[in-house]
């Protein structure tokens, strides 16, 4: 996955770099490229966030039992 968000930061940053404006390409990059890919790793990273919580919740768990 992480191959792909690299080549599709490359082609969003080219595409930035062809606005008429600054603002424009500015625009292009945080709209076509930093909040969509922001998301994705959000989404993509749920799993692994709820793993750890509930691993975390069985140590502290344990960690109360035990002494």
């Amino acid at each position: 996955m992480w191959i792909v968000a690299i080549a599709w930061v490359y082609v969003v940053v080219l595409m930035a770099a062809t606005e008429p404006t600054v603002i424009g390409g500015i625009m292009t990059f945080l709209f076509y490229c930093a909040v969509p890919l922001s998301i994705l790793f959000y989404i993509s990273g749920t799993k692994q966030r709820r793993a750890r919580r509930m691993q975390q919740e069985r140590n502290d768990r344990q960690d109360g039992n035990g002494g």
